[in-house]
């Protein structure tokens, strides 16, 4: 597996601040909710993944690249 340099946590911290709103359009995983579902990003973690509170209560992470999603509102500081 290939983890992404602290730089590139750093951008993506940036892109979706802890707040962000999110909303799935497709992710292949047995556990995911289903697509059009929002969450929250919680956090990222040192994988890059994207720590997701869906509002479904579940909180799988989305992989960026891989799982396919979109902003919905952006979180963090004006």
């Amino acid at each position: 597996m290939h983890f992404p340099s602290k730089e590139q946590i750093a951008a993506l911290q940036r892109q979706c601040p802890r707040g962000t709103k999110v909303e799935l359009l497709g992710m292949d995983d047995p556990q995911a909710p289903p697509t059009g579902t929002t969450g929250e990003v919680m956090g990222v973690d040192d994988a890059g993944q994207l720590l997701v509170r869906w509002e479904t209560g579940s909180s799988l992470s989305l992989i960026p690249g891989v799982d396919s999603f979109r902003i919905v509102q952006k979180g963090g500081k004006a």
